[in-house]
């Protein structure tokens, strides 16, 4: 049985010198109408912003200096990502390329991969998708389809890819294929590719969401080739890459605070004098935030000893994606305001938002059932 273990850790000296430099530059920002943190999550983006965020040193921080990063903590990094989140900076762009491909090419790639692709993350200036889901797999990812075969100096990769954020963005995106044929061991057989997104052989088909939004895409590969050097470990030793890709999605504080800022506004709009059932409300969700927090920084700990925390970070993202749901929920029954959707910063269009977004937390970087399964595995229940 897994011992699930969310040790207490000690920012580093540098973190609140960090902190302030990282809220100032926010401040700044905001001051100069670059963006209104109300309208933003992390998955808002700006391609401006993420340039000045590598002139900056905000991305790629834990990254040797010889592939354009900055040598520094997982805590440190922790700092700059909760401060960022807090402050509603638009940070999309290079968000998953910096959070998890990034990471995954440093300890998994080829030296060319490292040398072409990092420096450029680092800088703010090359973005990445995740090709893991498929068209009737959900997050069964053992049920990949995706075939990549032999070809001279490389992989012909054939399939299809569905609930693909920011493809239509994206230079590169992070595949999950299948390179032998499926057998009694279901996670064996499959590799992850770096896909150059400016390649022949792929097309990319918008999915758009109620309003009208673009985030979703549908990617297809038609004999998509990939160098060899373009494979992430070792072939059919995918599995492996994605479990430990997962874990730096899903423990970070981006899977609690992705309606941060309508805590803030909600709170705000509640006032100075919350009556009994606002007051309990409030202090219920702030301890939840507390608590979720501790956890998601002891994982970074972990990860910046070396650890693999993949049951830590599943427990981390249930329990966060829940509550980043339950947000808008409470302050529904508590404020007499009525969602509306639009662009606009007003608590009705943060409400009403925010609200038609809910249903996707607790799906992205895994279903609640799926990471459930999991948990209960670890803990010795099934």
């Amino acid at each position: 049985m897994h011992q699930f273990k969310f040790d207490p850790v000690r920012l580093p000296e540098s973190a609140g010198a960090l902190r302030r430099e990282v809220r100032a530059f926010i401040a700044a920002q905001v001051a100069a109408r670059r963006f209104d943190p109300r309208l933003n999550s992390w998955g808002s983006r700006d391609d401006e912003f993420s340039r000045e965020c590598g002139r900056r040193g905000y991305i790629g921080m834990c990254w040797p200096k010889c592939y354009g990063g900055h040598e520094r903590s997982a805590l440190e990094r922790y700092v700059v990502v909760e401060e960022m989140l807090a402050g509603g900076a638009p940070v999309g762009a290079h968000w998953v390329a910096d959070r998890q491909s990034g990471n995954q090419i440093l300890r998994h790639g080829s030296e060319r991969a490292r040398q072409l692709i990092l420096p450029r993350i680092a800088a703010g200036e090359c973005y990445f998708s995740i090709g893991m889901s498929e068209p009737d797999s959900g997050s069964d990812l053992a049920a990949v389809r995706t075939k990549a075969v032999r070809a001279e100096g490389g992989w012909s990769i054939t399939g299809t890819k569905v609930w693909t954020s920011f493809a239509h963005h994206a230079h590169y995106l992070i595949a999950l294929a299948r390179t032998e044929a499926k057998d009694a061991n279901r996670h064996a057989g499959l590799t992850q590719f770096i896909v150059d997104m400016s390649r022949p052989g792929i097309g990319v088909r918008p999915i758009y969401n109620l309003y009208g939004g673009h985030d979703f895409n549908e990617v297809v590969f038609d004999n998509c080739f990939v160098e060899d050097d373009m494979v992430v470990g070792e072939v059919g030793g995918g599995w492996g890459m994605v479990t430990r890709e997962l874990a730096f999605e899903r423990s970070g504080p981006d899977r609690f605070m992705s309606t941060f800022q309508l805590l803030l506004e909600s709170i705000s709009k509640v006032g100075g004098d919350p009556d009994e059932c606002a007051a309990t409300e409030i202090g219920r969700l702030c301890a939840h935030l507390a608590t979720l927090r501790r956890m998601s920084s002891s994982i970074a700990g972990a990860l910046d000893r070396g650890a693999n925390p993949a049951l830590e970070a599943a427990l981390v993202k249930d329990l966060g994606t829940s509550f980043e749901r339950e947000v808008p929920e409470v302050f529904r029954r508590l404020l007499p305001v009525e969602p509306t959707l639009g662009k606009e910063a007003s608590y009705g269009e943060l409400l009403g938002m925010t609200v038609l977004h809910a249903p996707s937390f607790t799906l992205r970087g895994g279903t609640r059932e799926i990471l459930r399964g999991m948990i209960a595995r670890g803990l010795g229940l099934r």
